[in-house]
């Protein structure tokens, strides 16, 4: 096989486009990947992990605060800069130890994104590549906002590298970045506004305990502009003026730094797909159950840029694993996907599973909705915590849980019992009947229930 043909040639180097790569080098395939960015993908780099490390040292200023007068003297302090240096010992690893894990098992780097000329062959660092089978795992990136002046937003690469925090921040989005972001900042010192297109924040998230977030949120400092659609974004002396529309009317807000914080999409921008007769549409490339190309067998698609894709690195781990299976042994494994939990890392954290109140009232005939603010509750109670709240859904019938949504400290931790629940059809007397550790965070979850 001639230096520029290959059995598999994998486009992006996140936790997807890495597991497709290791499963076909050790099936005795030639196998290359490339990456315009640094090795080892958004999350690792630019994303979940880096937010974490952040928060980290938030959650124990959140800790003190809350503790302030009840054996804790003196809150703790938000050292920004120390916080950052701590978090570039875990991120600036992650590029070099990557790479040399894939060259150790045999694989080709290449450090561009590569484009399509025709539906097998890639240009990539001036070589015409031949590859049997393309994988696009190229993930996600900010999406745009098409307003005058946009090159002037920051994004949340920025956000997570910024060596000092500015006075005022403005957040153009009210999603998981952008409240997760506004949190940060506002724990760290910053007088936060966040500004959404929408009647309130985090959409896809229950109504009921959204609206507890918000509410604290406002107190931390927060400010909320919603069903504002941004119009334009000027450059001042040391300042930005981002100007927005409500209702017609123009109006100014002006800040150090503003971010679009408006969500992500597909990174498919440049890849020439029409080329390499590769369909796509605004959530990410065509595929089957195979996730393969309706309109090139010979490419798949893994991960968050696939229109099968739901932003979670555990899901684009497992359809890593899904690709790999069907180049190796031909399209015979379908992508099944569990009850996911998803979580807004807010302090405190917003969790979800299942379905929401009003899906499960159209898919059954009746439920019970458990919905609770339970701040007197001994866990929330022994850390002072200012806000817990649940609201669990129950199919009548049958018992069984079939959605949960949980507001409080450690509930990105809670919301996994709960994933469980839902994937095995456990009823609330299965819970009921389970002993857990007490007095722990799980142990609330009987009495959800």
């Amino acid at each position: 096989m001639d230096e520029n043909e290959f059995d598999v040639f994998v486009i992006g180097s996140g936790i997807a486009g890495q597991t497709v790569a290791k499963a076909c080098i050790e099936e005795g395939m030639k196998v290359a990947i490339a990456d315009n960015r640094e090795f080892g993908g958004t999350c690792a780099n630019r994303g979940c992990d880096p937010k974490k490390i952040l928060l980290g040292a938030l959650e124990a200023y959140e800790l003190s605060e809350n503790l302030k007068g009840k054996g804790i003297d003196k809150v703790a302090k938000v050292n920004w800069k120390q916080l950052q240096k701590f978090k570039k010992k875990f991120t600036a690893k992650i590029p070099v130890s990557t790479e040399q894990n894939l060259k150790e098992k045999g694989i080709k780097l290449y450090h561009q994104s590569p484009e399509f000329l025709d539906e097998n062959t890639l240009l990539v660092e001036g070589k015409k590549i031949v590859a049997k089978k393309i994988i696009i795992a190229t993930g996600q990136v900010p999406r745009k906002l098409e307003i005058s002046g946009a090159k002037h937003f920051k994004n949340s690469d920025d956000f997570l590298n910024l060596k000092k925090l500015p006075k005022q921040i403005v957040f153009v989005g009210g999603g998981y970045i952008g409240m997760e972001f506004a949190h940060m900042a506002a724990r760290a010192g910053a007088k936060v506004t966040v500004l959404d297109t929408g009647k309130r924040p985090l959409h896809a998230f229950d109504a009921d305990l959204v609206s507890e977030l918000k509410k604290y949120s406002e107190s931390l400092g927060i400010n909320f502009i919603f069903e504002a659609n941004p119009t334009k974004l000027e450059k001042k002396r040391k300042n930005y003026t981002l100007t927005y529309e409500i209702n017609g009317e123009e109006t100014l807000i002006e800040a150090r730094v503003i971010f679009n914080t408006a969500g992500r999409v597909p990174a498919l921008e440049g890849l020439n797909l029409e080329k390499g007769n590769v369909d796509f549409d605004e959530s990410g490339v065509t595929t089957n159950n195979y996730l393969q190309s309706t309109s090139n067998t010979n490419v798949y698609a893994c991960g968050d840029v696939s229109d099968k894709n739901l932003p979670l690195t555990p899901l684009s781990g497992r359809q890593g694993y899904v690709v790999a299976e069907n180049i190796i042994n031909g399209n015979k494994k379908v992508l099944e996907v569990p009850v996911i939990p998803s979580v807004v890392f807010t302090l405190p954290n917003l969790a979800t599973v299942g379905y929401s109140e009003d899906e499960a009232r159209n898919r059954y005939k009746n439920i019970r909705v458990n919905y609770q603010v339970a701040t007197d509750w001994f866990n929330a109670k022994r850390i002072n915590a200012p806000l817990y709240a649940y609201k669990v859904i129950i199919n009548d019938r049958t018992g069984e849980v079939v959605g949960a949504h949980i507001l409080g400290p450690d509930a990105g931790e809670t919301i996994n019992i709960f994933a469980m629940i839902i994937n095995n059809k456990m009823t609330d007397r299965d819970i009921k009947s389970t002993i857990f550790s007490y007095p722990s965070w799980v142990n609330d979850v009987k009495s959800m229930v």
